[in-house]
């Protein structure tokens, strides 16, 4: 049986670092996808089910990824590095066709692909760090995941503002900003590039015993899926009903985020001026929630080297996410929205890895992969209700003001702060 070693903070930099790849093409999407889709002719009411493409993809495709990585072994890669690699070329050229849509039944088709290769990517790194480091280091590892998130996204998030701001690109009139187009591009390389050094500098352990030996039949495979759902462990339940809140408030401030300041603050409408300004003071405050998701990220390495507890980092943020995006709907001035969003960047930071740590301490070693895929399960169900039910909501409900819906987000911050108290932290699992 193979010991884990502590890793050194050098080590641990280098196995996370593809997440700062990952998160520089999910950062372009999160900031740009809903202007996209109103440049291409979309109204408010049709851009969230034009999302559903992001939790769908996760859905289906992270517990399968999860479940066949746990059993794959390659010569000269490993286990999880395949997923990585494979995931990060499809959605490197999936960014660099994104912009260029000519109509948004293309858009929305090139997000199931982008979505679908960054979950290729994305889940297999998660069990990567509970693969290679002892469970009294995860939490610091999980905590440099969401350090490289923060650093990846706040780049992506600003980017079109800042070529447009230091004059590297005109400010376009029609049809989607050549900032995007030029972000996207950016994010392509970046994505690629960044994968590719994790998989070059961090080595696998071989597994206990072979792929072949291990390798499910076709007829076990649904009913191994099915009896691993119905046997989760406690923990992973607990922390079933805090991610539903998390991740259905996320999901209002992403879909409504941008085109509610773009219209309430800036006074615009697709195609105007104040709307592009309105689109890239958006890309600002998505930068200002990453980067201090960032800087808390270093706080979290410290404390979660000292042994403050999980939940207790965790429910502070989630307290502070709640504050800033209730606070969205009193700001009337572009410059106080940083300030609201430095709140969203504390409850990012405890998003991006304290659920992992409390959740990878408490499921079978064995089974990393496929518990890891699952547990999105608890991600995109609320996206899913989010996407389908959010537009009616908006448009029947909230009078058509989007700043409503961001409000709504704020509040489920809050509930999932309250439901993280019947979350038990556990020892670690056989």
């Amino acid at each position: 049986m193979t010991t884990l070693r502590p890793m050194t903070l050098p080590a641990i930099w280098n196995m996370s670092f593809g997440f700062f790849g990952i998160q520089f093409g999910w950062g372009l999407q999160m900031a740009n996808m809903s202007a996209i889709y109103e440049f291409l002719g979309a109204s408010e009411s049709e851009i969230p089910i034009l999302w559903l493409a992001a939790p769908l993809t996760g859905l289906i495709v992270q517990p399968i990824i999860g479940y066949y990585s746990d059993r794959t072994w390659i010569r000269g890669l490993g286990r999880r590095r395949p997923y990585f690699l494979g995931g990060a070329i499809l959605a490197s050229l999936a960014l660099v066709a994104m912009p260029n849509s000519s109509a948004l039944w293309m858009a929305a088709g090139l997000l199931w692909v982008l979505d679908a290769s960054v979950n290729i990517s994305m889940e297999p790194f998660r069990a990567f760090v509970a693969d290679l480091m002892p469970p009294a280091q995860r939490q610091v590892g999980f905590a440099m995941q969401s350090l490289l998130i923060g650093l990846g996204a706040v780049l992506s998030s600003a980017l079109p503002w800042l070529l447009t701001r230091f004059g590297l690109v005109e400010a376009a009139t029609t049809g989607i900003p050549p900032s995007v187009k030029i972000s996207f591009y950016v994010g392509a390389v970046v994505y690629i590039a960044a994968v590719v050094y994790t998989v070059v500098t961090t080595p696998e352990f071989p597994p206990e015993i072979t792929p072949a030996a291990d390798a499910p039949k076709p007829a076990s495979f649904f009913v191994e899926i099915f009896h691993g759902i119905a046997n989760m462990p406690l923990v992973m339940r607990r922390l079933a009903l805090v991610q539903f809140f998390t991740w259905l408030g996320l999901f209002c401030m992403w879909i409504y985020f941008t085109p509610a300041i773009a219209r309430g603050v800036f006074g615009g409408s697709p195609g105007s001026p104040e709307y592009q300004r309105g689109l890239e003071w958006g890309g600002v405050c998505f930068a200002v929630y990453n980067g201090t998701a960032f800087v808390v990220a270093f706080v979290l390495v410290a404390l979660a080297g000292r042994g403050v507890p999980a939940k207790l980092l965790h429910r502070c943020g989630l307290l502070c996410a709640g504050a800033g995006l209730c606070s969205v709907g009193l700001v009337k001035t572009p410059e106080l929205l940083l300030l609201s969003m430095a709140g969203v960047g504390i409850g990012w930071a405890t998003i991006l890895s304290m659920p992992y740590a409390l959740l990878a301490n408490a499921i079978p070693a064995k089974q990393m992969g496929f518990y890891m895929g699952v547990f999105n399960f608890f991600i995109v169900l609320p996206q899913i209700l989010a996407a389908t039910l959010l537009g009616p909501a908006v448009k029947h409900l909230l009078g058509g003001h989007a700043v409503a819906a961001v409000v709504i987000g704020g509040s489920c911050m809050v509930l999932a702060a309250v439901a993280l108290s019947w979350v038990p932290e556990e020892k670690t699992a056989a």
